[in-house]
């Protein structure tokens, strides 16, 4: 989850890479820390809590001026958020700065390893020993041109786990070395200088060049050498260039007080975007990346959709669209346990996985195991070039541009409409729908934006609601058919954002428990169904709510357009426009971000970077 930037180049390379720490705070705040290379010597400052606890310290007591430097915001794993246990680590002998992104599942033979020698550690971490390996590893091996380098790929090779490491060596004042093993790292290439990042937001103010890096790979950025990269052996590796889509101002707030009043603002555009180009000349769909022939996609007779979290959601929203459309079956799971029930696989089965960064390591476990039970597999994300798509036979990129709050927004309506467009394609590739019908219904995904702009030029009401439940310590969410993920992702987001306990239900479970929760005020917050789809469950839900007011609730109610049946029975009510059935989650999921987002303002909470989460789940 921890966010890395490096930098080698003419610039203050504090500036750069503080400047890059800031755009990746979303990764983790536990604390933070930086390291420079100045006159042969290293010089590191880092402090537990959020980046602006180190700028505070580095205003006071500065660094020595450098054009070489690296640096990390932490989501704690191994070892609380101390100063101690804040990275960059160095060696005992202080010519090694190392920061970290994952776990090292073997460090505590390692640590054993090295205290026989008599070292002693300073932190908790699994980092450490990395520090320490490197520095006695270079100090074994001839002097020359890529030491730190084969430093770096002897030590990657004795690791177990996932890792990121990111050093830098006193000796060597124009070089920094990377590795990595099943966790993000992106190489930005700029006119003279040279970044490392976790992800592109690093370095995108200064470049849009990128480079992919790819599994068990080390790579060198060199103030004179340029970018070498090899795997752990040392065979050259040629990595993959491509440029980012998006700049800067795409990753700054705007005027707005939170990233995710930003983002959600934002969701027309992005859902426009991720639509953008999808139809081809002849009405066919075109998804991004297609390593799997007609035929193999129409011999597929069984679906499994594998996410996490929010990403989880979209993934039960897709199994009601796939399978009206297509009439395979889909089963949606979390990535997390996925692997570990032993499901049945083969040749025959799709798994759709989706990742807002590519990166999430529940969900690319799941997929490596799919691969080797010879499934295939198609992405769904929003990060051109990292692991999940890589490792995928097809890719449909979300082209949601930076999401920086750590709850997700448009990440999540881009990825709804991303499975309807995969439900789509399948469905148009096996010959169960025409390239006309197909193109009637991406029309219909085509009116979304405006009616998520529709949606959101009405909040103010819901805002104001919001400030009334902000004292509220439960919320009960309840949704049928396509709302009950809606309610589910609602329920998630109050409890990200706002640290209220909230439950999402299935309507029709409130008669089977759950309306035992039920008291007199008790918030419940409703998504109606269309009273006008063919066998709408519309008239049972408008039943539930009768339900649970008779039992003292208070009801929030959200309903389409022209729903009349539904204001005897409602306290608040949040109209949304008219959408077909199957897409209306996008429309119904806008206020329930709005009210979230709201509640949580109004305890005084930090909306974008909620306690104890962060955006990229990068361990298991």
């Amino acid at each position: 989850m921890c966010g890395i930037v490096g930098y080698v180049g003419p610039q203050n390379s504090l500036d750069v890479v503080l400047d890059g720490l800031r755009r990746l705070e979303y990764r983790g705040y536990d604390s933070a820390g930086v390291a420079v290379v100045a006159d042969g010597r290293l010089s590191t400052a880092k402090k537990a809590g959020k980046l602006a606890n180190l700028e505070k310290e580095l205003a006071e007591e500065g660094l020595p001026a450098a054009t070489i430097g690296l640096g990390h915001t932490r989501w704690a794993t191994h070892g609380g958020p101390t100063d101690r246990n804040a990275h960059p680590h160095v060696s005992a002998d202080g010519t090694v700065a190392v920061v970290h992104n994952g776990i090292i599942e073997n460090f505590a033979a390692l640590r054993a390893e090295i205290e026989a020698t008599g070292v002693e550690f300073t932190s908790e971490t699994d980092t450490e020993v990395v520090a320490h390996l490197l520095a006695a590893t270079y100090r074994g091996l001839p002097a020359g041109p890529g030491r730190l380098a084969e430093a770096m790929r002897v030590v990657s090779r004795r690791l177990e786990g996932a890792f990121t490491l990111v050093a830098g060596h006193a000796a060597e004042p124009d070089t920094l070395v990377a590795s990595r093993r099943n966790s993000p790292l992106v190489v930005g290439v700029g006119d003279g200088e040279y970044f490392l990042g976790s992800d592109v937001a690093a370095f995108i103010g200064h470049t849009r060049r990128a480079l992919e890096l790819g599994q068990d790979q080390v790579v060198e950025i060199d103030r004179t050498r340029g970018v070498t990269v090899t795997d752990f052996a040392g065979a050259p590796v040629e990595p993959t260039a491509y440029d980012v889509d998006w700049d800067a101002e795409a990753a700054e707030k705007g005027g707005y007080d939170w990233f995710m009043l930003k983002e959600i603002a934002e969701q027309p555009q992005a859902v426009a975007d991720t639509l953008l180009g999808r139809l081809g000349e002849n009405g066919e769909l075109v998804l991004d990346e297609v390593r799997l022939s007609d035929q193999e996609l129409r011999d597929i007779d069984k679906v499994f959709v594998v996410a996490c979290g929010t990403a989880y959601h979209a993934g039960l929203i897709a199994k009601y669209a796939i399978e009206h459309w297509t009439r395979i079956p889909v089963e949606v799971e979390l990535a997390s346990e996925f692997r570990y029930r032993d499901p049945v696989l083969d040749r025959s089965t799709l798994v759709v996985v989706i990742s807002q960064s590519g990166e999430t390591m529940d969900t690319l476990m799941a997929l490596r195991h799919a691969r080797d039970q010879k499934a295939r597999v198609l992405a769904i994300c929003n990060a051109n070039g990292s692991t999940i798509p890589r490792e995928s036979d097809a890719v449909l990129y979300t082209h949601a541009g930076p999401e920086v709050a750590v709850a997700s927004t448009k990440g999540f309506l881009t990825q709804v409409v991303a499975c309807y467009l995969v439900g789509l394609f399948l469905a148009q590739v096996r010959g169960v729908k025409y390239a006309d019908e197909v193109a009637s219904i991406v029309d219909d995904l085509r009116e979304l934006p405006a009616a998520v702009s529709q949606v959101l030029a009405g909040m103010e009401p819901v805002r104001e609601l919001a400030r009334s439940l902000a004292t509220e310590d439960t919320l009960l969410f309840l949704g049928r058919h396509v709302g009950y993920p809606v309610a589910l992702e609602g329920a998630l987001k109050l409890k990200e954002l706002a640290y209220i306990h909230a439950e999402g239900f299935a309507a029709g479970e409130l008669k089977h428990g759950s309306i035992a929760l039920i008291g007199p005020g008790t918030p419940v917050v409703v998504v109606v169904p269309s009273p006008r789809s063919r066998g709408s469950v519309h008239g049972k839900v408008v039943s539930n709510i009768q339900e649970v007011r008779a039992r003292g609730a208070r009801t929030i109610v959200v309903a389409e357009e022209g729903d009349d049946d539904v204001l005897p029975y409602a306290d608040h009510l949040i109209r949304v426009p008219r959408t077909p059935t199957l897409l209306a989650p996008v429309v119904t999921t806008v206020p329930l971000q709005v009210l979230a987002c709201e509640i949580a303002d109004t305890r005084g909470l930090d909306v974008d970077q909620p306690r104890n989460l962060a955006k990229s789940v990068t361990v298991e």
